[in-house]
């Protein structure tokens, strides 16, 4: 994300166990959330990140995602996720795999052209990872980062605009290979009225937006899960 310098350094996968552990019980899930900042939750606690609270969600319904695993850091593009993932290599599988990637990209000027190759090889990973079930694979569109007082009003639009060439590209691609989309965009955007949704940089997205987040992303997993 913005203000990140190593932006292409893979990291070890994250674990956090969130449940009493698997047992025999088949409402236990196991999940992987692939991302950048908004994946991580930059600037928020553990249990403000919105996989975290997807599993808090589930766990409401008796639908339990324990082993909760990250591969995602703030700066990170595709390359460097791509980066990521072969080195945590191997992974195994799960139950669950998300996906929310590409601000990174639009922001140090990566094409499209690019992005649409490397976006697709990751979500084919993600499939892969996902015991080869495209239905239980889940993509986030890219937040709009021009929502926040980070972006200067003259640049705005173009960020904004940006923003929706790259979401075009993932939600077309998403969607020829019948997997899950959850648009968070317009939800980001409501940042520009609403500081709450901002953490104190006021440019990542708080708890509460989190939250949001994570109320959308799980009703399509619920979908999937039963």
């Amino acid at each position: 994300m913005p203000g990140c310098s190593k932006q292409t350094e893979p990291m070890p996968v994250i674990n956090t166990t969130n449940s009493p552990g698997p047992t025999n019980d088949s409402n236990y899930y196991s999940y992987l959330a692939l991302g950048d900042s908004y994946t991580i939750g930059h600037a928020v606690a553990e249990k403000e990140r919105f996989p975290f609270l997807v599993t808090e969600i589930l766990r409401q319904e008796k639908l339990v995602a324990s082993n909760l695993k990250y591969i995602a850091q703030t700066g990170w593009s595709t390359i460097a996720l791509q980066n990521a993932i072969e080195a945590a290599e191997p992974l195994g599988s799960f139950d669950i795999v998300t996906l929310l990637i590409g601000v990174n990209d639009q922001y140090q000027h990566l094409d499209t052209a690019g992005y649409r190759i490397r976006f697709e090889q990751l979500l084919l990973k993600s499939v892969a990872l996902a015991k080869n079930n495209p239905k239980r694979v889940f993509v986030l569109s890219i937040p709009d980062y021009s929502a926040t007082p980070f972006v200067a009003y003259p640049a705005k639009e173009k960020i904004r605009n940006e923003i929706d060439d790259f979401n075009a590209i993932n939600k077309e691609i998403s969607l020829r290979y019948n997997i899950s989309y959850t648009d968070i965009t317009g939800l980001s955007r409501e940042a520009a009225t609403n500081p709450s949704l901002l953490t104190d940089d006021g440019l990542h997205y708080s708890g509460i937006e989190h939250l949001k987040w994570a109320e959308k992303l799980t009703s399509s997993i619920r979908s999937a899960l039963k």
